[in-house]
């Protein structure tokens, strides 16, 4: 039987998190192999942006939150008050670490709870506490020529569960489907259930047709990213047409433009999929539209704070 030797493994960085309590170091935070979450990966999890050190529509993430612990049926171990004291501190000890101020550091912030530490068993056990953790890192945005030239795609079937709408961290399907467009170079995988869109691997899809913004409907098929609300509410003071219902593969691949959205990439023009063009294959002008406006919420968000 062959180990691993220590030199293979990557050593875990000084930066702070929070687990069950306590704010420590990440490469000093231990968990049980008992908890149900190393176990069965039963648990939620929630990722925040952060920018100009102030968490980004951060009720939003709390009522998704609540949604996939009712789902799971975990009680939320915190206050929205808690997870938001929680998340600051965080982001400024991260920043102090990096030599800088919290206002000068967009970080991304992870927050997982877990069922708690039982016996293996599959039924789950009443009255547990749940694991409890965060920790935040730096944001890493699309880079500018990603900005100015979209990104490729690739396709593939949703071969996952049908609880999507549950931010559930069993994620073995979704880094299948991620591992498809990394092994071609590709940024994301498309995915298709029965013929209609559902979503990327890590990302919520929308398509621009006729100047009007279509996505798949709120369901147990797709994850309702944060997104979802932001660019109806930006669509809606931009005049610009929504509408959420079933997009047909062929609707896809004959769109005017494909847009990702999610909380690292906020709003991306895809302009290759399965290496054809997406309407003029380059970014178009509802792109440039969402993506002004969604710059002009975070500036609010941090003037208003």
């Amino acid at each position: 039987m062959s180990t691993s030797s220590p030199a293979s493994i990557t050593p875990l960085p000084a930066t702070p998190c929070y687990l069950n309590g306590e704010f420590t170091a990440l490469r000093d935070a231990k968990v049980s192999v008992m908890d149900r979450g190393f176990i069965f990966g039963d648990g939620v999890y929630e990722v925040v942006p952060v920018y100009a050190g102030q968490p980004f529509r951060f009720a939003q993430h709390m009522a998704r939150l609540d949604r996939s612990l009712a789902e799971v049926r975990i009680a939320n171990p915190l206050t929205h008050a808690q997870w938001r004291e929680v998340t600051l501190k965080l982001v400024a000890d991260y920043a102090l670490q990096m030599h800088t101020a919290p206002e000068k550091t967009d970080q991304l912030v992870y927050i997982q709870i877990t069922r708690g530490v039982a016996l293996r068993d599959h039924v789950m056990p009443p009255d547990l506490t749940p694991t409890v953790f965060v920790m935040t890192n730096t944001m890493k945005p699309p880079t500018p020529e990603q900005r100015a030239h979209g990104v490729a795609c690739v396709t593939a079937d949703d071969f996952r569960w049908s609880k999507a709408h549950i931010k559930s961290t069993s994620l073995l399907g979704a880094v299948f489907a991620r591992q498809i467009s990394a092994d071609v170079g590709a940024v994301e995988t498309v995915m298709f259930r029965d013929g209609f869109l559902s979503e990327a691997a890590a990302c919520n899809v929308w398509v621009v047709q006729g100047g009007k913004v279509m996505g798949p409907p709120k369901d147990n098929l797709v994850l309702e990213g944060i997104r979802y609300g932001l660019i109806e509410e930006i669509c809606r003071d931009a005049g610009i047409p929504f509408e959420l219902r079933r997009v047909s593969r062929e609707e896809v691949f004959a769109a005017d433009e494909l847009l990702l959205s999610s909380a690292t990439k906020e709003v991306l023009a895809v302009t290759t999929l399965d290496g054809q063009s997406i309407g003029s294959g380059q970014p178009g002008p509802v792109y440039a539209k969402l993506h002004a406006a969604y710059q002009r919420a975070k500036q609010a968000q941090t003037e208003q704070s």
